[in-house]
């Protein structure tokens, strides 16, 4: 719709999670770092949590297309707390069969699998995207399974990425054996305001546009009304767009965000969350509060120090 007035080879700001748009700021490094010391060092269960929207399975996908050629991955996505018979859903994910199988043929079918990676020298990582959606049952039989690895070697790895509540549930105490499991855990924070006017110029940069589209004050506009979250911004950003296009505007200014916001305050997404102060004109939007981020303890930052800066490195 607007992408040829506006010089863009694609929209910049789709809600479909696309590695292809990543935006490293420095909590997804850190997180990327994370994970890939996870694989790295066979660490049993990896943990990574943030609220809706923040970049969790963008920073999957993008994992996935850079995994070791000796790793095999499995994806379990379609979570839900009556999830049913469990190593049904975990043969799916490793496209193995599991009609017409009791449990034990089922537990069988998945031990005989992963043993025969483990004799090809390949490592077997289950990945679990939304598991706030899994009961405490269904964690506890994640925990047995894991039980598969013997001696020095993890035959098996799993990685559990979800909402901020996953942490609740884990820490309960019925579930201390598999918290005690969890050798790497991250949480991951929304965009700060400076983060926000480079995630927005970064993508409107890589679907072909001018970085310079969209006005700095625009852009804080925005951070305030998305409190960061990349989800949200994308929306306002989307819509920013098919009201500047509509306006014959080449640059979206603060005006346009305003007018975006003000639209949006009604709608299922935004209606609750507390109007921003972004709305009004006299607003002091360069200075707003950077939002803050948790690398963990300090045993946490010396493990994924060096994928850090290698990160950073690449970027």
């Amino acid at each position: 719709m607007y992408e040829s007035f506006y010089g863009l080879k694609e929209k910049p700001f789709s809600l479909l999670p696309d590695p292809a748009f990543l935006f490293l700021a420095k909590q997804h490094t850190s997180a990327l770092a994370m994970l890939e010391y996870g694989l790295i060092n066979q660490a049993g269960f990896t943990l990574i949590t943030g609220d809706i929207g923040c970049g969790k399975t963008t920073l999957i996908r993008h994992l996935l297309n850079n995994v070791e050629r000796d790793i095999t991955v499995g994806v379990l996505s379609n979570t839900q707390r009556a999830i049913g018979e469990l190593l049904q859903w975990v043969l799916l994910a490793f496209n193995l069969d599991y009609h017409g199988k009791d449990k034990v043929a089922l537990y069988q079918t998945f031990f005989n699998f992963i043993n025969t990676e483990y004799a090809k020298n390949r490592r077997t990582v289950l990945i679990i995207d939304e598991a706030q959606n899994l009961g405490v049952e269904t964690l506890e039989e994640l925990r047995m399974l894991s039980n598969v690895n013997a001696d020095k070697d993890q035959i098996i790895q799993l990685i559990l990425v979800g909402q901020p509540e996953l942490r609740a549930v884990i820490a309960r105490p019925e579930l201390t054996q598999f918290s005690q499991r969890v050798a790497v855990d991250y949480t991951l924070a929304p965009l700060s305001v400076e983060q926000t006017r480079a995630y927005i110029t970064h993508r409107v940069s890589v679907a072909g546009g001018p970085g310079s589209l969209f006005d700095p004050d625009a852009c804080d506009v925005i951070y305030h009304a998305a409190r960061g979250v990349p989800r949200l911004i994308n929306v306002l950003c989307d819509t920013a767009l098919v009201y500047g296009y509509a306006d014959g505007a080449k640059t979206i200014t603060a005006e346009i965000a305003r007018e975006v916001v003000e639209d949006k305050a009604d709608s299922i997404v935004f209606s609750n969350r507390k109007k921003p102060d972004a709305l009004s004109k006299d607003s002091n939007i360069g200075k707003a509060n950077t939002l803050s981020f948790d690398e963990g303890d300090a045993a946490n930052r010396e493990l994924f120090r060096g994928l850090f800066s290698s990160l950073q490195t690449k970027r």
